[in-house]
């Protein structure tokens, strides 16, 4: 007998430290540092509650059929006028629908890359999209945009697109400078290189005022935006993750390529969850919900750092971010292996992520990224003295 046809050679190229860590939230009493979770306090419940229960009765077949590909008119009118400012202008021709953020990376491999195909990644990158483009096999070139003779034009050659989290990018909780987009939305126009503004934290500023988003930078002024931006939002850190509501916004022949994509991907994101999104935005809850939501999350940045400083200089250095979600923090001695740290971590009751997974090549083993939005301050302060007792064992290990 034959044996059986193998699978994709793609599942051979993973790692096991994401199981690892979603499995950790069965350990009793763990402080789970590891993932991007909101704090489900911030979700309206009664609100989104509401709106699902008049939606079915006021709009029935539009939200328990089959919706358009490419998202309801409605919704795709409201984010963009939305995003319109200035120069830029935006119809429902620049908007698709997706089913969460996650969708729109995926069809962004889809629509983008052949096979071997070259991406230009913000480095540290996100593991969801690495995650999402593994089946296309691309090459990466890293944009270390940190260091002073980073030159965006030369990263973006050749590249099929530049992929960027500009505000409070995960993991590295980096906030890219106005001129540094400038100058990246330069080297798209100058390259033909697509620029990815992926912005799911663009409302989580804690200090200071928001940047102009790459995708206004790059407007000229056309009666429909044509430019290089793809811009990627989401519903999940503004109502509730469990949506699965996100866009893409860009020039009209990239959502035409997407919406193909997506007719093979799901057919289409649940009108229910849209029409729900489109009543919350029509009643301002996004907004309402914001400032509560930003003192949270500022508080718990602040104890998070405050416990980080009192256990963990002589361990990593790290900067304090002024938004998002996440603190990178990279070890003082190059002998600890984080991914080693990690396992070691959840024998002392807390789980943190690794930096291999966020580097498309796996090789970055020497930072961690913590993240603080899901936990009350006393428990960040515990999960950090864990960690603490957990990192110098590891080093005494290594030694």
């Amino acid at each position: 007998m034959p044996g059986r046809a193998p699978l994709a050679r793609w599942l051979n190229d993973t790692n096991d430290v994401t199981q690892t860590f979603l499995a950790a939230g069965q350990i009793p009493d763990l402080v789970n540092l590891a993932g991007g979770l909101p704090d489900p306090s911030t979700w309206p419940v009664s609100d989104l509650s509401d709106f699902a229960g008049r939606v079915v009765t006021e709009h029935t077949a539009e939200v328990l059929g089959y919706s358009p590909i490419d998202g309801l008119p409605d919704l795709r009118d409201r984010i963009a006028a939305e995003f319109s400012h200035g120069d830029l202008n935006l119809t429902r021709d620049n908007v698709l629908i997706t089913t969460g953020g996650m969708q729109g990376l995926d069809l962004l491999g889809k629509v983008f890359l052949d096979p071997g195909q070259t991406i230009a990644a913000q480095s540290p990158a996100y593991l969801g999209a690495i995650d999402a483009w593994k089946p296309r096999a691309p090459q990466y070139r890293a944009m270390v945009m940190e260091t002073n003779d980073f030159d965006a034009e030369a990263a973006m050659t050749g590249a099929q697109f530049a992929y960027t989290v500009p505000n409070f990018s995960n993991p590295s909780g980096r906030l890219v400078p106005e001129d540094q987009r400038r100058a990246l939305v330069a080297a798209a126009e100058a390259t033909g290189c697509w620029l990815v503004e992926d912005d799911p934290y663009g409302h989580l500023y804690y200090d200071g005022a928001p940047l102009p988003r790459m995708l206004e930078l790059s407007a000229n002024g056309a009666e429909v935006y044509n430019g290089p931006v793809v811009y990627l939002g989401t519903f999940s850190k503004q109502l509730a993750p469990g949506l699965r509501v996100g866009w893409v916004i860009a020039a009209p022949e990239i959502i035409v390529a997407m919406t193909t994509a997506k007719q093979g991907s799901d057919m289409f994101t649940s009108g229910l969850c849209q029409r729900v999104a489109l009543e919350a935005m029509e009643r301002g809850l996004p907004e309402q919900l914001l400032p509560g939501i930003l003192d949270l999350y500022r508080t718990r940045r602040d104890a998070l750092c405050e416990a980080m400083q009192a256990e963990l200089t002589d361990l990593f250095t790290w900067q304090v971010p002024e938004g998002g979600m996440f603190v990178w923090a990279v070890a003082r001695d190059p002998a600890l292996d984080t991914d080693r740290l990690m396992k070691t971590g959840l024998e002392h009751g807390v789980c943190i992520s690794p930096s291999s997974v966020f580097d498309p090549m796996g090789q970055d083993r020497r930072a961690i990224r913590v993240n603080f939005t899901l936990n009350p301050p006393d428990v960040l302060a515990e999960g950090i003295r864990r960690l603490a007792r957990a990192t110098r064992t590891e080093l005494r290990r290594a030694a």
